[in-house]
């Protein structure tokens, strides 16, 4: 319920794309490991306001939509229905299967995977004084108005803005619409635009993202697949009742004796979880699997269940390629990469158990290799590229793999690289430790989380 009210998504995934040229409509395309269609559910399926998913599809595909919903068990997704030939009947379609009035839709095309949860709540938190709200970013390219092949208009672009999804709706109006819609049908590419045309009040603008495209053409899946390479989330609240959820879960953290690890243990501890430290100050070197088997072992017997893994351990050391030796490459290689590996590996079996999480940790420097630091970037390139190839891999079993990428923080890794710095300039290890513990009871899998001072709250 969001402000008393029932919030019901409509996934509009009717569409046969016969522009798309590729066999199958666009939303069944596989895209990072996923049919585009998932990742758009998934976000619906995940965000807290949601109360019902209704997904509409074109009847020929309607058997491929449903083994999609049994192979992720959407809890949320309430209905898959028949739309028609046109948007505007699939459309219909959902609207009319809402059992009430005193509520919000949002509609959205299945085809924009990267709709963004801070887009949907703006969307409801909009709803509250309009009737009608639209998504909108502003136009950069001049529009141009053609007819016969000759230009016959060019607006003025200031006013201009390109549209959208998720568009929002009290019930009570976009039935209305529809309902004059099947008395007198008129053409149009989207829901707003039914209720300027049939004059039922105004509509309320949410400023869109550009990364929430729309996948058109095969050349869009591309550009796709380079968004999911680079996209990121925040988290940018600190959630004090869910973090009161960790009482009583078991926490193994790798890399626990200082620095962000620590904080980890002391902050879970603080909320009544029992924390597990292991580093090479206890005797426990990630780069040695069988280090890593008798910690977890060691904790699972002693408290007959592991609910999350965490993994800091890194090394970090300064200069350029030619100057360094290879054992000192290699060390740093096995911790930060191999470790990872392995404290991945050896957690699995336990994590199976309880539909556990498993997070990692990337730097600021994992987009972009930076000199005198080409080891240790690159190994937190491939620490993020490991994490998303192994929540495709887990998500069967229940469990979710995420990975942490904290602004510079200040912990003895720090300052003993960089020397003294401005503490408020740094992130507080006992803030990161919050988010990184939100982050593993949170039900998202397969994402880089940034977290940055200046957008926590």
């Amino acid at each position: 319920m969001y402000k008393g009210k029932r919030v019901y998504a409509i996934v509009l995934a009717g569409g046969t794309s016969q522009r798309f040229g590729m066999g199958i409509p666009k939303q069944f395309v596989k895209l990072a490991g996923k049919s585009v269609l998932e990742h758009t559910l998934d976000v619906f399926e995940n965000h807290p306001l949601i109360d019902e998913i209704y997904l509409v599809v074109n009847p020929s595909y309607r058997i491929m939509a449903e083994e999609i919903l049994a192979r992720n068990v959407y809890k949320r997704v309430s209905k898959i229905l028949n739309g028609g030939k046109t948007r505007q009947e699939s459309s219909m379609a959902g609207v009319k299967a809402i059992p009430d009035e005193d509520s919000f839709v949002l509609i959205h095309d299945a085809v924009r995977p990267f709709v963004s949860d801070r887009i949907i709540t703006n969307v409801l938190e909009k709803l509250v004084d309009y009737e009608s709200v639209d998504v909108a970013i502003p136009a950069t390219d001049t529009i141009v108005k053609v007819r016969n092949g000759i230009v016959v208009e060019i607006p003025n672009r200031n006013e201009l803005m390109y549209g959208q999804t998720p568009q929002g709706f009290q019930t009570r109006v976009i039935k209305r619409a529809y309902e004059l819609f099947e008395k007198n049908p008129i053409s149009s590419t989207d829901d707003c635009s039914l209720i300027l045309k049939y004059n039922l009040g105004e509509i309320g603008v949410v400023q869109g993202e550009r990364f929430n495209i729309k996948i058109t053409y095969p050349e869009d899946l591309y550009c796709a697949d380079k968004i999911f390479q680079i996209k990121s989330r925040e988290v940018s609240t600190i959630d004090e009742d869910l973090l009161r959820q960790l009482k009583g879960k078991v926490i193994v953290v790798f890399g626990g004796s200082r620095g962000i690890g620590r904080a980890i243990c002391e902050v879970s501890q603080y909320y009544g979880a029992k924390a597990y430290s292991f580093s090479r100050s206890n005797g426990c070197d990630v780069s040695k699997p069988e280090d890593v088997q008798r910690a977890l072992k060691n904790v699972y017997e002693a408290e007959s269940r592991i609910d999350y893994v965490v993994n800091t351990a890194a090394v970090l050391r300064m200069g350029v390629l030619e100057s360094r030796d290879y054992d000192s490459i290699m060390s740093e290689l096995m911790t930060n990469y191999f470790g990872t590996v392995t404290v991945a590996k050896e957690s699995f079996d336990y994590l199976c158990k309880t539909h556990g999480a498993l997070l990692l940790f990337a730097s600021s420097s994992y987009t972009r290799g930076r000199s005198l630091y080409s080891i240790y970037s690159s190994t937190k390139a491939a620490i993020v590229n490991f994490a998303q190839a192994l929540a495709e891999e887990w998500a069967p079993f229940g469990c979710s793999v995420n990975v942490l990428n904290p602004e510079r923080t200040n912990t003895e890794m720090r300052r003993e690289n960089f020397g003294n710095e401005d503490p408020e300039t740094l992130l507080d290890p006992k803030l990161v430790a919050k988010i990184a513990l939100i982050v593993l009871m949170s039900k998202f899998s397969g994402q880089v989380i940034d977290v940055r001072k200046v957008s926590i709250t």
